[in-house]
């Protein structure tokens, strides 16, 4: 049986990805970086700022460099993605959380970006409400795919994991279920692709968010 629900947020609940490259690539602009292309800033998502960054800018993640980047986009991202929230959801994640959680489960979110970030980002899509509880990359010692972020959900909640399951479109949300002893739906409208995410071995694949729910609610 299925109690608990953890789900990404960019490429799993909402549409972001765009939006991402967008303002990445607006912040190397403004630090006079030159040569990183919307692909390379694309391949980048899902992983925490900082490592973002320092992979982009060729610097440490510690570094004032990679610090003076992330404010910048942290600054853009509340100014330009975070407003647009309900218009980023994909077709269906409104009326499926709704309908898992009149099924009775308890859903969390658990996902690279800072913890901040994604509970700006949830509440004004209007879905924060659904939510027992946000776990940001900040929140851990081990962000995605490490299983960090799964086993404090499942421990703060009191669930075992065998009664949870990850939704992700990356190859770390599978990763991370794994390690963790979670279940997981890895949807194929997203980042990775299917035949990237069949190489993680994720429990099933879905192609769209009823699905996701479908998934999560059918009979073990």
């Amino acid at each position: 049986m299925t109690a608990l629900a953890l789900f990404d947020l960019d490429g799993t609940l909402l549409d972001t990805a765009s939006t991402v490259v967008a303002t990445s690539t607006a912040v190397l602009a403004s630090l006079g970086v030159t040569g990183v292309g919307p692909e390379a800033v694309r391949a980048t998502i899902g992983r925490p700022l900082a490592e973002s960054y320092a992979g982009l800018l060729g610097a440490p993640a510690d570094s004032a460099e990679v610090a003076a980047a992330v404010r910048a986009y942290l600054a853009l991202y509340r100014e330009r993605t975070v407003p647009r929230a309900r218009e980023l959801l994909y077709p269906g994640v409104a009326d499926g959380l709704a309908r898992l959680c009149a099924a009775g489960l308890t859903l969390t979110v658990a996902t690279n970006m800072l913890t901040a970030s994604a509970e700006a980002l949830l509440t004004s899509a209007g879905l924060r409400d659904r939510f027992a509880l946000v776990v940001g990359a900040d929140a851990v010692a081990r962000p995605k795919p490490a299983p960090d972020a799964g086993l404090l959900i499942t421990t703060e909640l009191g669930h075992p994991p065998a009664e949870a399951v990850m939704v992700g479109d990356t190859v770390h949300d599978v990763l991370m279920a794994n390690a963790a002893g979670l279940r997981s739906v890895a949807v194929t409208y997203g980042l990775h692709s299917e035949a990237r995410l069949r190489t993680a071995g994720p429990t099933w694949l879905a192609a769209d968010f009823p699905t996701v729910v479908d998934r999560i609610l059918a009979p073990a």
